[in-house]
Parts: C-alpha cells; structure tokens; sequence
C-alpha cells in the first residue's frame, strides 16, 4: 500500500534549513494497523503530511498503492489523496455550520458523487458508528467523542485505500479515546489499512506494528504480538466472563 524510499524533509527559514526527516524508508502493506509515534519533533506529523499528500518531500521516493506520487502535478496531487486517502484528526476539522450528515457528505461532494448516492453513503456510515440519531445534529450538539465519530465516517466515505489519523484522541478522555481505538481496531479486522500518529505509547499498543521516529530518523519498526484490545477495555469484568 505504502512504499517510500530515503525520504527527506527540509524546511529553510532565511539562511537556516531544519532537516524535519531524514532519509526514512519503510513499506506498510494493504490492511495493517501501524501506528507511528515519537516525541515532539520528531518527524511524525512531517511524515504524515508526507504520507497523506499533505506536503512534497525534497528527496526520496513515494509510492502510494502502486502510483508513483513523484511525478504528479498540484491537482493531480490532491485528485488522489481525494480518492484514496480519508484523514481523522485531533481537531476533528468539522465544519461547525454543517450537520453531521452535511460534514460526511462533504468528500463525496467534492469527488463529483450525486446527491443521492452521498445521502445515502454518509447515513450509512454515521448508523455504522452508532450515531443514527444524531445524523441532524451540529458539532457544537454533540460530545467530543461523537464529533471524533462523525470525523471518522467522513474519513470513510469516499472508500479510502488508507485513513491516516493524526493523534484522534490527543483531544478526548481516556475511556472515550479507548472507544474511539475500538472502531479502529474494528474497521482494520474488516480490511481497512489504518497509519496512526501518536506520542502515546499505549494508545500505539492497540495497532499491530509501531514505527519509532527520533530526530527526523527511524529508529525502530517493531510488530506488536499481542495488541491491546480496545473493545475487551470498554466491557466491564462481568461482561469479559471475569467474574461467576
């Protein structure tokens, strides 16, 4: 799904270059869960705009589910992470005077899909994560954990090769960003390929494989072999079978 090769960052501010990454090359393959954590500059969040099409490197090779990204223009650049990357962010980036139901759609619309055929795509998602009921509702109605929701089903709609999730919980409790990692967890068991950015270790020990970055570098890339389970942390004993 993700091939990159000696990957490289350098931002310049007048005479001084801050090298952000620094010669990265990893592969990610269809349907894993990986998440890529670090410290503060690290290099994780230039890595996901690189990763997310968010940003162009100024060296390396970037391969996203067989397309060479390097030779593309500006709009071509941003027809493919329309169609092939879906993004969840800290922030959630809703927008305050669209309804749930107006925000998911928001993507499909600008992917040129017909009124019905979004209408229909964005209430199935939102039912999918449990909001059928707040299809109608403005963000400001409804709880960080809903918004986070919302954010995920629009990440969803267009069918993405791959949703990239920049510290989703970094913004939500600790019981609702382990709801918020049961759903990730889920939508991977069905086959969705999953990046997430995170400086917290366990939250990145829900994924199947966790990337470390230190001063624009990797530095590790380990398997997790036995990975939290979000949904077993949201049942209570009784409901684990723990208790007669």
């Amino acid at each position: 799904m993700i091939k990159i090769n000696n990957l490289s960052k350098t931002y310049s501010t007048g005479s001084f270059t801050v090298p952000a990454l620094r010669g990265i090359s990893l592969e990610i393959a269809r349907g894993e869960f990986v998440a890529i954590t670090g410290a503060s500059g690290s290099g994780k969040s230039t890595l996901m705009n690189l990763l997310g099409l968010l940003d162009r490197p100024s060296a390396g090779s970037y391969i996203l589910d067989g397309i060479d990204v390097s030779g593309l223009n500006d709009d071509e650049y941003a027809r493919l992470r329309n169609r092939k990357i879906g993004f969840v962010f800290q922030a959630f980036n809703l927008l305050p005077r669209l309804t749930a139901l107006k925000n998911v759609e928001l993507p499909m619309l600008y992917a040129g899909v017909g009124l019905t055929e979004r209408r229909t795509r964005a209430m199935e998602e939102l039912t999918r994560l449990g909001l059928k009921e707040r299809i109608h509702h403005f963000p400001s109605e409804l709880s960080g954990g809903q918004n986070q929701r919302v954010a995920i089903a629009r990440a969803l709609a267009n069918d993405p090769a791959i949703v990239l999730a920049d510290e989703p919980t970094g913004a939500l409790d600790s019981q609702t960003g382990v709801e918020i990692m049961s759903i990730f967890q889920e939508l991977n068991r069905n086959g969705t390929t999953i990046v997430l950015v995170t400086h917290e270790l366990d939250i990145a020990c829900h994924s199947q494989r966790i990337i470390r970055l230190e001063d624009g570098l990797l530095i590790s890339d380990e398997k997790v072999t036995a990975p939290l389970d979000a949904g077993k942390e949201m049942r209570s004993p009784a409901e684990q079978g723990d208790v007669q």
